[in-house]
């Protein structure tokens, strides 16, 4: 009891003359008691009511050989439980003659050892630096000074196009400096330089919806060290667009915060809305998307999400982004950026009715003089409406799907397309073969008998 609750009792004696022996039957507290709580208040006043503390208060009453004993242990991997170092240390207490310290007095000594210094010595200098280790907080200084981008497997199963379930993966190209999505990519299989290829050509051209204004080539491209980010594919690219590029260090994930906080958004406020969604409670979700399905979704909250205002910057990426006004650097042309970018390339003759490819047909007037000629289209997977023809590398045309030119078509669409018109084709196959039983087969003709080999009579000698 401190003193003003000693004072608030001890009033009722003082200022309206209750008897001490009345106050210590209706409080409880003996007369003797608060008898020395008046003689202490008539001596010091209200001041001596409160509580002494004792000389040696949060003193450990255990020699420094014995603490130093416990935290040795307790800085040992693996790490004794608290009851096992309050046995070690009683017996060591009583091998050198000292007393032994209590349960609590054991574990005070292990609580009071520095985390950082315990995450150390227990789980190594890669946990501290996680942990304990000082993080500087960087921006960078204006729009498309740093761009980060990286990959992640998303927590969600779509069909494939034979109807199996898949795991896609997500990358993403973030400018630092506004936190805006300046490109995406979302595909099926393991992260490739194409598909990061693919992202950053979204990223850098001026893309068809005007609210999505972020494009561009930065200065500094911020990766990891993916075999797809350190490709010679992706180096050549940027000394081409005069891009540095940056990766971070192995195993440190802190100057990637930003994009992974983004992830983990995608994950809470997209993906948990989807059907076909991963969860710890349900790891075996049922497929019912597909690529297509969940690149549309992911787009519409891409346009969201650098619509509405960020709590770091305290406005909305798009706004950072544009500024005051200023003009990016772009490349020369779209067909400059492809020949860098667009490296998924096929070799394909000209025919005279044009290009033919995935069971489409291209025309262009331009290929007229490479009819039978041998040349390199490059496209884009997302978008088969269009080829890009090269000849030896130089840009001759962009060729264009006649029959369905004001429609876009991705690879996915057309594989789909194609096995469901082979199933089909099997259907009506199976639907016109009459299921006529078979004629019994021939009993088997048994084998001739083996025709014994006559000796041959020797001549001379040395035959055998």
């Amino acid at each position: 009891m401190d003193g003003p609750q000693k004072w608030e009792i001890l009033r009722l004696h003082v200022e309206d003359g209750i008897p001490l022996a009345s106050l210590a039957r209706d409080t409880g507290i003996g007369t003797r008691t608060l008898s020395r709580w008046h003689a202490a208040y008539r001596v010091g006043g209200v001041k001596a009511l409160e509580r002494t503390p004792r000389a040696d208060a949060g003193a450990r009453r255990t020699t420094p050989e014995l603490v130093a004993f416990v935290e040795h242990l307790a800085l040992t991997k693996p790490r004794p439980s608290i009851a096992t170092l309050h046995r070690l240390a009683a017996a060591e207490a009583s091998r050198t003659g000292e007393k032994p310290p209590s349960y609590a007095t054991v574990r005070s000594i292990v609580q009071a050892l520095d985390p950082g210094m315990v995450t150390l010595a227990l789980e190594g200098p890669a946990s501290y630096r996680d942990r304990h280790e000082l993080v500087f907080r960087h921006r960078a200084e204006r729009p498309n000074a740093l761009w980060q981008a990286d990959h992640t497997e998303l927590d969600i199963l779509i069909k494939d196009p034979s109807g199996r379930p898949s795991r896609p993966w997500l990358t993403t190209v973030m400018d630092d400096y506004s936190r805006a999505i300046c490109g995406y990519m979302v595909f099926e299989g393991a992260p490739s330089a194409m598909n990061t290829a693919l992202a950053l050509r979204q990223a850098i051209w001026p893309k068809s919806d005007p609210a999505w204004s972020m494009c561009g080539i930065p200065d500094v491209l911020y990766v990891d060290h993916g075999s797809d980010f350190t490709s010679h594919h992706l180096e050549y690219t940027a000394i081409a667009l005069k891009i540095r590029i940056i990766h971070s260090t192995v195993a440190r994930p802190q100057g990637r915060g930003k994009i992974e906080r983004f992830f983990h958004t995608i994950n809470t406020e997209v993906l948990a809305t989807l059907p076909g969604h991963l969860t710890p409670g349900h790891p075996h979700a049922v497929p019912t998307l597909e690529l297509t399905g969940l690149d549309r979704a992911l787009g519409e909250f891409v346009g969201q999400y650098n619509e509405r205002t960020h709590a770091a910057i305290r406005t909305s990426p798009k706004m950072a982004w544009i500024g005051e006004g200023w003009l990016p650097r772009l490349p020369e042309s779209l067909e400059e950026l492809d020949g860098l970018l667009l490296r998924v390339s096929k070799h394909r003759t000209v025919q005279r009715d044009g290009i033919h490819f995935q069971g489409q047909r291209y025309l262009s007037p331009t290929l007229a003089s490479f009819v039978g000629r041998t040349v390199t289209i490059r496209y884009d997977p997302r978008d088969l409406s269009e080829i890009r023809v090269y000849d030896h590398d130089t840009f001759v045309c962009t060729a264009v799907d006649e029959a369905h030119p004001n429609q876009r078509y991705s690879l996915h669409d057309i594989e789909t397309a194609r096995r469901t018109r082979r199933r089909q084709l099997r259907k009506d196959i199976n639907d016109r073969i009459p299921t006529t039983p078979r004629p019994p087969a021939d009993p088997p003709t048994p084998p001739a008998p083996a025709r014994r080999s006559r000796k041959r009579l020797k001549t001379y000698e040395e035959d055998e």
